[in-house]
């Protein structure tokens, strides 16, 4: 039996800790790993949480969509495809209208999908050995469902960087533009967030629930899911997924070899 793809506990105090399950690929997602973010989701909304964290098992924290299983969604019907979309974009957007407060622990690797699932969480605490990058653009795909978060989280400006280059960035860097709150030693940890868990807890929970509430009315991240202009955002990920460039960026990845648009001076 495949372990479950996203395990969760609840205990005595209210906090909920939500781990990624497939350290085999680095947490990399597929659909298994969204539905079961999905279903946790589901199964803590009828349960008295105050707070919930969010870490990935092994040595690295998501590295963003399962490329393998990309591939094999690719040649499917853009309804079927268009469905793979919406619901990544709902597993994000979920975590980040969580009416309670969330704290994400990042080690080792973050990337693409991983920089948007942070970004969506209130307190982002990172390993000194934590690595970022929004690496769609490298493979040919965009990364237009967790744009409106990374927006959020680090603006504009820093996502015009990040966003275009692909390039890999380390814990500084990612304290530095916002992406994360505070970098302590790996050993460090789960100490440094039982620290903020703590923090929160001592304070009224209906005050958090309105204050976040409140803070995301004026973040574009905060827009509701039947939002039109999130709908555009769920069709352009999933075209985009079909395309020849993607198929051209996926096949690069699995031949380990640069893009065929890739120039060197």
């Amino acid at each position: 039996m495949p372990a479950n793809p996203v395990l969760w506990e609840l205990d005595q105090r209210g906090v909920a800790t939500v781990t990624l399950n497939r350290p085999e690929v680095n947490n990399a997602y597929d659909s298994g790993l969204i539905n079961g973010v999905l279903a946790a989701m589901d199964e803590l909304g009828n349960k008295p949480v105050r707070v919930v964290v969010l870490k990935g098992n092994g040595k690295h924290f998501q590295a963003g969509a399962d490329l393998k299983w990309i591939n094999a969604v690719r040649p499917q019907s853009a309804a079927e495809n268009e469905a793979v979309s919406r619901a990544t974009f709902e597993a994000v957007q979920r975590l980040n209208l969580l009416p309670v407060p969330t704290v994400a622990l990042v080690q080792g690797g973050c990337f693409g999908g991983g920089t948007g699932i942070i970004s969506a969480c209130d307190v982002v605490i990172a390993a000194d050995n934590a690595m970022f990058s929004i690496t769609e653009v490298r493979w040919g795909l965009t990364a237009a469902i967790i744009i409106p978060q990374l927006c959020d989280a680090i603006g504009v400006r820093q996502v015009r960087r990040y966003a275009l280059t692909g390039e890999r960035f380390g814990a500084a860097d990612a304290r530095r533009i916002g992406l994360v709150h505070e970098v302590v030693p790996l050993s460090e940890l789960e100490a440094a967030g039982a620290k903020v868990v703590e923090q929160l807890l001592a304070n009224a929970p209906q005050a958090l629930t309105e204050t976040k509430a409140l803070a995301l009315e004026s973040s574009f991240g905060g827009l509701s899911i039947d939002d039109e202009a999130y709908a555009r955002l769920v069709r352009m990920h999933a075209a985009k997924r079909q395309t020849e460039e993607a198929s051209e960026g996926l096949a690069s990845f699995a031949e380990k070899r640069a893009g065929n648009w890739a120039r060197k001076g």
